[in-house]
């Protein structure tokens, strides 16, 4: 696994959820502040988002915008005062009542078609990567840009347009390939300024970084790691502690028990297999640390974790 991939997996839970719509004319809904991450996608037309506390953004056809932190926002089609936005109704309303077929347009209309969607995630051990994501990140639709994201962004039209067999497989890869995109095009955009973009950018902490979330159960040292990427173990500590925010011993604490908590969640695997795959070499060495580090035992974790049976979507 790579940090990226590590960093989403840790904090998913459930099934992500997703809508093609389509309206036209006037209209505004409102999306709550959620545990999770959305997204829009205007493949026609185009529209506004209010975020909540934010400045409003316009969007055109082809962009793309996500917003990690789940801030509560506003879509409408023009720019909205404050009775306007009160009166939005509630997106799920609003979704269910554009779709599949828009309402017939007159002169003057525009018609908007767009996919939305959330993601359901558990920000209890949010990774420092997903953390550092502003509010909302805009991905305008430019020729030429990011065409990973947009070759997602037309599967995923597809199979919501007209649902063919294996969808349910397919609808939520392609939610997570779109995700894993929007993530990687925010890093690199040249305006991006942030810690990860470029620890991961640099040679020494990236493969120390690499390393680590290849094999969390590995007995690693300071001095193996700076073997692995290449140099003395003081320019890894340097590097490394200068780029990630924590020394690479107490980054790999972090990590084994924050995967700890996520095969807690996740698995119904016994407290012995859960430590001997994160490098703990007894239940009680496991739960010893991850009640100095969440301050609770597995035991009381897991029974209060949502599971992605229980999350829903």
């Amino acid at each position: 696994m790579d940090v990226v991939s590590d960093a989403i997996s840790a904090v998913r839970v459930g099934q992500p959820s997703s809508d093609r719509v389509r309206v036209a004319g006037r209209w505004c809904a409102r999306l709550a502040p959620y545990e999770g991450a959305g997204f829009h996608v205007v493949l026609r037309g185009s529209c506004w988002l209010l975020p909540d506390g934010g400045e409003p953004v316009a969007l055109g056809a082809g962009d793309a915008v996500l917003l990690p932190h789940g801030t509560g926002h506003v879509i409408a089609d023009a720019p909205a005062d404050a009775a306007t936005v009160a009166r939005a109704v509630s997106f799920e309303r609003w979704a269910a009542g554009s779709r599949p077929h828009p309402p017939r347009t007159t002169d003057g209309d525009r018609e908007v078609e767009m996919l939305c969607g959330k993601y359901r995630l558990d920000r209890s051990h949010t990774h420092p990567l997903l953390a550092e994501l502003p509010p909302l990140v805009h991905l305008p639709g430019r020729a030429g840009h990011h065409p990973e994201l947009r070759a997602a962004i037309g599967l995923l039209g597809g199979e919501l347009d007209e649902r063919r067999p294996g969808a349910c497989l397919a609808l939520p890869s392609l939610l997570d390939l779109l995700l894993v995109y929007m993530i990687r095009s925010w890093m690199a955009a040249e305006s991006t300024a942030g810690a990860w973009p470029a620890a991961l950018g640099d040679p020494v902490a990236a493969a120390a970084l690499r390393a680590l979330h290849s094999d969390p159960a590995a007995p690693w040292t300071v001095d193996r790691l700076a073997a692995e990427a290449g140099v003395s173990r003081p320019t890894l500590a340097r590097r490394f502690t200068a780029l990630v925010g924590r020394p690479p011993m107490a980054y790999l604490t972090w990590w084994r028990l924050t995967r700890a908590a996520a095969l807690l969640r996740d698995t119904g695997d016994p407290l012995a297999t859960v430590a001997r795959h994160v490098g703990y070499a007894s239940p009680y060495a496991l739960s010893h640390a991850f009640r100095r580090e969440f301050g609770t035992t597995p035991g009381q974790y897991r029974s209060g974790a949502v599971t992605p049976s229980a999350s829903g979507s």
